[in-house]
């Protein structure tokens, strides 16, 4: 398996029969926690997990996996993270939808054609932002229209038209 992709995270335990919260990092919760699905860990020594059953509570995931019976069960999971192998996600039919790893190591220019460096990570805050490492050192992007016209993932670069001062040394 290349470097897994998370889908989650387990969180606390719901109740005394083995329920766990899922700090869900997957737009497809419907399909990446279908019953049946077996789910690889990290820690793999946690896994896999086969989820037995979901339900949608107060605005959060629960998860029932198989041979979790109880709380105490539920806990000893707790943290551990859910991922899946990066083959297994289907690309997205919106030209405008990147997977983060698709967007990580791509060469970042300016609308004039300026280097300004690549891509390190993306950061899923109140908005997306671009960790973009550089000569000036780590810059942040919102990761949106205005500011990223053209991403080129085939191409391996993406164009930004930064307002002033954002590439400021300051």
């Amino acid at each position: 398996m290349s470097e897994p992709l998370v889908v989650g995270r387990i969180g606390r335990p719901h109740g005394i029969r083995g329920e766990i919260t899922i700090d869900v990092r997957t737009d497809e919760p419907d399909t990446r926690f279908a019953a049946g699905t077996e789910i690889a860990t990290d820690p793999a020594a946690a896994g896999p997990l086969t989820v037995e059953r979901t339900r949608w509570h107060s605005g959060r995931l629960l998860v029932r996996f198989a041979g979790v019976g109880d709380r105490t069960a539920a806990e000893e999971l707790r943290g551990v993270w859910l991922v899946v192998d990066p083959g297994e996600i289907s690309p997205s039919a919106d030209p405008d939808d990147f997977h983060d790893r698709e967007l990580i190591g791509l060469a970042v220019v300016t609308a004039d054609g300026a280097d300004v460096g690549r891509v390190a990570d993306v950061l899923h805050h109140g908005q997306d932002l671009l960790v973009v490492d550089g000569p000036r050192g780590e810059t942040l992007v919102p990761f949106v229209t205005a500011l990223v016209p053209e991403v080129d993932v085939p191409g391996g670069r993406l164009v930004i038209d930064p307002p002033p001062g954002l590439l400021d040394e300051s």
